[in-house]
């Protein structure tokens, strides 16, 4: 790098040399770092979400929320990398559709903000341990931290700005959209520690001193704007179908997304999730979770974190998409959204107790299945044979090669955690497996 003594033109000639050498390292970390692209954009998500307030309770949130640091480090990596000006860039996408969402859910700004900021902090240290990689000369070094630091801290006061007026346009559409009185007057309820029964109750003409059913209800990959009349009304044509003793009391959550329950007067419904099928057309694209009847203030608050509990089962990434309708009476539900909570456990607790059988492969889902109804007819070959549609020495044959796959040297792993293993496979799928 040119020494800054000399004449003036000298001086400006090394000015000159210096950025040009600062902007082709930066050129040069930026290519670095687009090859790891992924993998800073999932271990930053996980991190802003494991600090930030109620950003990982939903895994559809939280999913629109990794498509956010993914889009805005694909546009700052390309700033970098091209020497962009950021007043010549436009949002992404999923940084806007991710603050329209969290506005809709009433989650704090102050969330929104703390997120981009920490988000900046990680991308700095980032920058700061490719520069340390480099060895550069100190000159160098410090003239590029320099333009580095200030290109990130443009962009993310320019990207903050941007989304926090997104967010309050939208958080004041919502707040003053049809329904939002009764949404929060259910938070209200739900969350406070001694509600007021008698405002709920003339607010929202829904009596508590009931049996109660909560549903939640919503649709994923639809963005029409009638996704909150269609979710409305699926959730008053189950009422219809289960004999509800009067109206369903519906409240929007986000536009994807409802909470709903249904009254049954002082009779304790028994609900069978298949029987739920016939009442949704599987052409809407409408999904639901189902909590258990309970009766009174308490009731209302257990059936729908009982259905929180199957929802963040059935909308994790890579579930099934045959889950349309879950129970949290559903066999296996429960367990599996407890151990939804901490996938990493979860994987490595499958594997350990399920060994060969915990492969993402055709073969050994074949083996689980046959395994998991084998259990669940009380380990009768002939009853799993019949409800297999398979010859019995069939069934024989893959019970063997299925419980020999979970062998750990010559101890075979204990058979209710391999049936409750099985059962977590059932519904978390791919997430769980090798």
């Amino acid at each position: 790098m040119s020494d800054f003594s000399g004449s003036p033109h000298q001086r400006q000639l090394s000015a000159v040399t210096a950025t040009d050498d600062a902007t082709a390292v930066i050129v040069d970390i930026a290519r670095t770092l687009k090859s790891r692209e992924r993998e800073i954009a999932q271990a930053m998500s996980t991190m802003i979400a494991r600090e930030v307030d109620h950003l990982d309770n939903d895994p559809q949130l939280m999913e629109m929320f990794e498509a956010s640091v993914q889009g805005n480090l694909t546009t700052l990596l390309r700033v970098l990398a091209h020497d962009i000006p950021v007043d010549h860039l436009q949002p992404t996408t999923a940084a806007v559709e991710n603050a329209l969402r969290l506005a809709q859910r009433g989650v704090p700004s102050h969330s929104l903000v703390r997120a981009y900021h920490m988000g900046q902090n990680d991308m700095l240290r980032i920058c700061h341990d490719e520069i340390d990689r480099r060895r550069l000369p100190a000159p160098l070094a410090l003239a590029v931290v320099k333009r580095l630091t200030e290109i990130v801290y443009t962009y993310i006061e320019w990207i903050t700005l941007h989304v926090l007026d997104a967010y309050e346009a939208e958080r004041s559409r919502w707040t003053n959209a049809r329904g939002s009185v009764h949404s929060s007057t259910v938070h209200a309820v739900l969350s406070a520690e001694t509600a007021d029964k008698t405002a709920f109750e003339a607010e929202t003409g829904y009596l508590l001193d009931q049996t109660h059913l909560a549903l939640i209800l919503w649709r994923s990959g639809h963005e029409q704007p009638s996704n909150l009349n269609l979710l409305d009304t699926q959730a008053r044509t189950l009422a219809g179908g289960l004999h509800a003793e009067g109206q369903a009391l519906v409240t929007a959550i986000d536009r994807h997304t409802a909470w709903a329950w249904l009254p049954f007067g002082h009779r304790h419904p028994v609900i069978d999730t298949t029987e739920l099928h016939a009442m949704v057309d599987p052409a809407d694209g409408v999904r639901l979770t189902v909590g258990l009847p309970g009766h009174a203030l308490g009731g209302f608050r257990r059936s729908h974190q009982q259905a929180i509990a199957a929802y963040f089962v059935a909308s994790l990434p890579g579930i099934p998409s045959s889950h349309t309708i879950l129970g949290f009476g559903d066999s296996g539900v429960a367990v599996a959204s407890l151990l939804a909570k901490d996938l990493d456990s979860t994987r490595a607790w499958v594997c350990e107790v399920l060994g060969d059988l915990a492969v993402d492969t055709d073969q050994a889902a074949t083996l689980r299945h046959t395994l998991s109804t084998y259990y669940a007819t009380s380990e009768s070959h002939v009853r799993t044979a019949e409800v297999l549609t398979l010859h019995r020495n069939t069934v024989k044959y893959r019970i063997t090669k299925a419980i020999e796959a979970t062998r750990v040297g010559t101890a075979p792993h204990d058979k209710l955690d391999i049936a409750v293993a099985l059962q977590v496979c059932r519904f978390l799928g791919a997430t769980v497996l090798r």
